[in-house]
């Protein structure tokens, strides 16, 4: 891991050196508040008062600065507008380039500027982590709190990109205006449909967003996706990453988790029916659609592990295991046959290739347009989660082709079918591989991807001075950031196996893992046996049963826009977390069936609420996670996304399981006795968040 302090030192402008935030400073200042509490010199209340004047001084030096370099732009800029003025009466195509490349070289000095605003908002962000981490005091949250909307606190002017944002608009619009013109002098706003060539002005730009760190909606949802996006790029590394991305392959792996969730949830509807067909129990539901969750938590390891190599092999195997685990899934039909039936959903289980296009996304995609692929991702599965029912709603049909059924149950996997075979011609056509990187790029890369993943409302619950897990490989990097010896290997590389991986969690994140099981074992209980539990209670159909599902679904993208844009703009993330909790307790006790007759209204509404709550929870909850999970997870086989992913998995095999077995019990018991586990979960995972962050209250 290559430690800030020294990315630090080498990303520096030396003639602005004196302007940095004195990140080694402040470091060694944090250790010996540690040491002289320890001997009782200093008490907390002293460290506090100290530490915030010492930021607030550092903060101050910085903004300072800056102001005083966005005056000499606004010069500079000026003086290049009374030129361009005088060239419109006075044409002068020589002229016009000389100008053009003036406005260019206030362009590339104004990226200088960028990267030293970058610079010194992480390395706020890093120090204040590290005083957290240290001394287990949520010292972040009170910084923040005091200072970001105090009349006196620069502290938003280090984050706020509104004045630099002016200067690169003026230099864009000003270069616009000289493109290639030949003398006509048009505003950009009357041809605003011309494109502006100017590599400079693509590069401020993409420096301006990787400045733009409050939430909103697209961070909420990359932080959601749990594709790690690195700080400070070095340009060998952007320059590998235009070589291997190619928009066509990324296309492709969004598609494919488009078109596996359509697999995942077209069956919902009709599961139910389709196992009374084949002579079983109405909630033999449950195993089919668990069926395809139980084989996903082999395939993501393997898969996971297959994309160390290639991206295009395994999307290759997913398709075809799709296409034959979907042939499979239609042909029960006609055989009778149960154990075919379940067959076909492992083995549709076995193509989950989720771990593949997430990796390719990670690692292929340049970091300047990763967020936006990274929402794609989050948005491709929302939507295919919405579009499974849906279909399923609309295969309403029976005829036969020699002895072949088509009719509700079966069309689900002829469809699929021959949209994995489109999609596997697709996939052989156009897909790319991307080029392998050499060995000196590969540790310039590792050691870029292996940096902490921070956020301002990170923070430990450990009491004051007491050492909390990973803390020793914090101390081997905290040595090469000081150079004093290299960090040892073992804290750069990533985990080599489950077990490893669980050893580098903190106790918060296996907390949030624990409630990311708990939402998924809810929402699964509401999804897989809303078929069984409609027709049963409301004589529901399969259409209506296909749009309730979803309209469930639709909900996913309007609920991630309004936290992400709204909601964690208002309220801190804990705090949404620990509501969201209640909210989905509030919606599993509205569900039970307490009251003869069960109503419509009661179980739209108490479903409506405990998917909605689920939905808020998982994105926050994941936004917290992909802050807070070890660096050491953030690459290679066993990654954050993987344990995710497992954890997840895992509570929606035992779900579907849990419904086949009180399926025994009579579907007039099955509603209440799948919703009791999900209480119990739920009010678990509540005790376990209000004890893992009782300090921030």
């Amino acid at each position: 891991m290559v430690a800030f302090g020294k990315k630090l030192k080498e990303r520096q402008i030396q003639e602005w050196q004196g302007y940095y935030i004195n990140y080694k400073v402040m470091k060694k200042k944090v250790k010996e508040y540690a040491d002289q509490i320890q001997a009782g010199s200093l008490n907390q209340r002293y460290v506090l008062k100290d530490f915030s004047m010492m930021l607030d001084k550092e903060i101050e030096k910085v903004v300072l600065f800056l102001l005083e370099q966005q005056g000499v732009f606004a010069r500079r800029i000026s003086e290049l507008n009374e030129q361009q003025n005088s060239l419109q009466e006075q044409p002068d195509i020589s002229k016009v380039t000389e100008l053009r490349e003036a406005y260019r070289c206030v362009g590339r000095d104004l990226l200088k500027l960028l990267l030293f605003v970058e610079i010194n908002a992480i390395g706020l962000r890093k120090i204040l982590k590290k005083f957290d981490k240290r001394f287990g005091y949520k010292f972040t949250d009170y910084y923040v709190k005091t200072r970001a909307n105090h009349p006196y606190s620069q502290l938003q002017q280090v984050f706020n990109n509104v004045g630099l944002g002016a200067v690169v608009g003026a230099i864009s619009r000003n270069l616009a205006d000289l493109q290639d013109r030949e003398g006509s002098y048009l505003s950009i706003y009357d041809q605003p449909s011309l494109p502006l060539q100017e590599p400079v002005v693509d590069s401020m730009e993409a420096a301006i967003d990787r400045l733009s760190y409050s939430t909103n909606f697209l961070n909420f949802s990359v932080q959601r996706s749990l594709i790690m996006l690195e700080e400070l790029p070095t340009p060998v590394e952007e320059q590998v990453d235009d070589q291997r991305y190619h928009f066509m392959s990324l296309l492709l792996n969004l598609a494919n988790t488009f078109l596996y969730m359509i697999n995942t949830y077209i069956v919902v509807p009709t599961a139910d029916d389709y196992s009374m067909s084949l002579g079983a129990a109405a909630t033999v539901c449950g195993i089919v659609i668990g069926a395809m969750a139980v084989a996903q938590v082999f395939s993501s390891v393997y898969f996971s592990a297959w994309s160390n190599r290639s991206y295009f092999r395994p999307l290759v195997f997913s398709s075809i295991v799709l296409f034959v685990g979907n042939v499979m899934y239609a042909l029960a039909y006609d055989l009778n046959s149960i154990p075919v039936l379940l067959i076909g959903r492992i083995f549709c289980g076995l193509g989950s290739a989720r771990a593949v296009n997430r990796r390719y996304i990670s690692d292929c995609v340049p970091l300047r347009i990763r967020m936006q692929a990274s929402a794609g991702f989050v948005s491709a599965s929302a939507l295919g989660m919405a579009c499974g029912p849906a279909l399923a709603g609309l295969l309403q049909t029976n005829f036969k082709i020699y002895k072949l059924t088509f009719n509700q149950d079966t069309l689900p996997g002829w469809v699929m079918a021959f949209a994995w075979l489109f999609y596997l011609i697709w996939l052989w056509i156009f897909f790319r591989e991307p080029a392998q990187e050499t060995d000196e790029v590969n540790n310039v890369t590792r050691k870029s991807n292996a940096v902490e993943n921070d956020a301002l409302e990170k923070g430990v619950v450990q009491p004051l001075l007491v050492k909390p897990e990973g803390d020793e490989q914090d101390n081997e990097a905290d040595q090469e950031c000081d150079g004093s010896e290299e960090a040892p290997k073992e804290s750069r590389r990533p985990a080599n196996s489950i077990v490893e991986a669980y050893r580098l969690l903190t106790p918060s994140v296996k907390v949030q893992l624990l409630i990311y099981f708990m939402l998924k074992y809810a929402m699964e209980v509401l999804l897989s046996e809303s078929s069984v539990v409609t027709a049963y209670y409301f004589s529901w159909s399969t259409s209506t049963v296909a749009i309730f599902l979803a309209c469930l679904g639709l909900t996913v993208l309007p609920v991630n826009i309004a936290v992400g844009s709204y909601i964690s703009n208002i309220f801190e993330d804990r705090q949404i977390l620990l509501a969201s909790e209640i909210m989905v307790c509030l919606g599993i006790l509205l569900s039970f069936q307490v009251i003869i007759p069960y109503s419509v209204p009661q179980y739209v509404c108490s479903g409506l609420l405990m998917f909605v709550s689920a939905e808020v929870l998982e994105g926050v909850n994941l936004s917290l996670l992909s802050r807070v999970m070890s660096s050491r997870l953030s690459r290679g086989t066993y990654n954050g996304g993987l344990l995710s992913t497992e954890a997840g998995t895992i509570a929606r095999v035992i779900a579907d399981i849990n419904i086949t077995l009180a399926g025994y019990l009579g579907q007039s018991r099955l509603l209440n006795v799948t919703l009791l586990p999900s209480l119990l979960i739920c009010i678990g995972s509540i005790v376990a968040t209000c004890r893992t962050y009782n300090s921030l209250y």
